[in-house]
């Protein structure tokens, strides 16, 4: 027998077929699986000696564009599967019942894949050698002007975001899938997160290994421009998670995780919060709004009036740490403290060891003799979105015994109008397992809030990416997060931004860094309960 079993979903595109074809050429495939789902079929398939027909089904839904003519594929050992979503349980769990084969072979997405027949024979002799539970590979962009590589991460144990880029193919170890899913059971009723339950329940006694060698092009329909024809899930919306829209969805993906949290001996239960420690010391002012800048000389004016002009029922005070800007900014902001003696303008003498990243601006700012009992976050480029906001962060950060207090924002232009998806309010979050989930999704939200004593124990990483989100990962181990689901604050997204236009190797950078944050934090909890179940 031969040892792989091809998954592909069925698509009416022009790809298709020629992904079926490059991949009979290797002489290693067993079988092909064409998963068509019931219920969306515009085809009806037949198998048959020579391969199988897509014929046009009268009762399924139409769309225009699509042809009505017969599909013939002239490809042996097809088997069409009508069943659910391929992503669901239901589904995985046929396709597994049917196969025999040492390997497992999903294709994802609707772009043509082409793969040499050498590559499928590497893949394997890899899967072979290393023992992995799941192997994945770097790939090639490929389009009318050729082909341009593009380099995935390495998997860590942190790598549990269910949108992680594995590219568009993913080879499983069909005796792992089987063990795991024996040892570790089924989330009945999955129908959008099977494969992701899949691979973390696989990953938790086998590796993952991804081989950082490009094993195949993926060919798009974006002829004639620059952009890559592949593009990961998580890319085509930032903030897909926190879209109403896609609440169903993003349950099921809490619900697979914290069953994996729970597995792995990771999962906190909501009791195992600490009170936070109220300082005796006394601060100079109730709150400081911290805007740390470098080179936003267009827009820090603006910023710094937000701050200042907030109507509270407190004294509080504005600490802007300017980071060696050299566009002009440093004189703005000399400008406004002679104006204003509420804003404390600091430049860090901190050269010797080079220029501070963001966490470390905000170190510079907690530790500063003028900062407030709480301090409260304000990017350079944005602003409150009322005279209120300060008031209404600090009051439950005052009246929840929170360790941190984060609100909510909508997305604007640079013109302050509007932009989809508008008020991101990170509804996902709830008070019973929000620690446990904030490991899966990718950030938190704005405007935070701190409390200044227990910041200045823990501290920020002195880092530009991810500073606040490491900072809540902390946090959020031992003390409560409090929510606030009304907007406070706009966001400006615009060319300025620092994570706008990424390049591949910058967002996997990014990337990389949250994982290793994740893995970070994960083997802290694990060491927590198990330290706690010893006591």
């Amino acid at each position: 027998m031969k040892p792989l079993t091809v998954v592909i979903p069925y698509s009416p595109g022009p790809f298709f077929e020629k992904t079926l074809l490059c991949l009979t050429k290797s002489g290693l495939v067993e079988r092909f699986v064409i998963v068509e789902p019931h219920g969306q079929s515009r085809m009806e398939p037949t198998s048959h000696a020579g391969g199988v027909t897509f014929r046009p089904n009268a009762g399924g839904p139409s769309s225009a564009g699509v042809s009505q003519d017969p599909v013939h594929l002239k490809i042996p050992r097809c088997h069409v599967l009508v069943a659910g979503p391929l992503l669901s349980h239901e589904t995985l769990s046929l396709i597994l019942a049917g196969i025999r084969t040492k390997y497992l072979l999903f294709l994802l997405g609707s772009q043509q894949i082409s793969i040499e027949p050498k590559a499928l024979k590497r893949i394997l002799g890899v899967a072979d050698s290393t023992k992995a539970g799941l192997v994945y590979s770097d790939f090639y962009d490929g389009s009318e002007h050729g082909k341009t590589l593009h380099p995935l991460n390495d998997y860590q144990p942190g790598s549990v975001r269910d949108d992680f880029d594995f590219g568009a193919m993913i080879l499983f170890s069909v005796p792992a899938v089987r063990k795991a899913l024996k040892k570790y059971g089924v989330i009945p009723g999955v129908k959008s997160a099977g494969l992701y339950d899949l691979r973390l329940k696989v990953s938790i006694d086998h590796s993952v290994y991804h081989l950082q060698e490009p094993l195949y092009s993926v060919i798009g329909p974006m002829i004639g421009t620059d952009e890559p024809s592949y593009k990961p899930s998580g890319s085509e919306k930032i903030f897909a998670y926190v879209d109403p829209r896609n609440e169903a969805v993003q349950k099921e993906m809490e619900t697979v995780f914290t069953d994996y949290l729970k597995k792995i001996g990771a999962y906190l239960p909501p009791h195992y919060f600490r009170e936070v420690e109220q300082t005796p010391k006394s601060f100079p002012v109730e709150a400081s709004v911290v805007i740390p800048v470098r080179n936003r000389k267009e827009t820090i004016a603006e910023a710094v009036k937000s701050a200042l002009s907030q109507e509270t029922d407190f004294p509080f005070n504005v600490i802007v740490v300017d980071n060696h800007s050299r566009d002009g900014t440093t004189a703005v902001l000399s400008d406004l403290a002679r104006q204003y003696s509420g804003l404390k303008h600091i430049v860090p003498k901190r050269t010797d060891l080079g220029d501070l990243g963001i966490g470390g601006c905000w170190n510079e700012a907690l530790r500063h003799e003028a900062c407030g009992r709480y301090a409260v976050q304000l990017d350079s480029d944005d602003l409150y979105s009322s005279s209120r906001t300060l008031q209404k962060m600090v009051d439950m950060l005052r009246q929840g015994n929170y360790a941190m207090v984060i609100g909510s924002y909508t997305l604007v232009d640079s013109r302050l109008d509007e932009i989809p998806p508008g008020l991101i309010d990170h509804r996902e979050w709830t008070d019973e397992n929000g620690h446990n989930n904030v490991l899966r999704i990718n950030g938190l939200g704005a405007p935070r809030g701190f409390n200044t004593g227990l910041m200045r124990k823990i501290s920020f990483h002195n880092v530009s990416y991810g500073e606040d989100y490491v900072a809540a990962l902390r946090i959020c181990r031992e003390y409560r997060i409090g929510r606030i689901y009304e907007s406070l604050y706009l966001c400006r997204r615009w060319s300025g931004n620092t994570d706008a236009a990424l390049s591949i190797e910058e967002a996997n950078r990014n990337n990389a860094f949250k994982d290793k944050v994740r893995t970070i934090e994960i083997l802290a909890r694990q060491k927590m309960l198990r330290g706690r179940d010893l006591e």
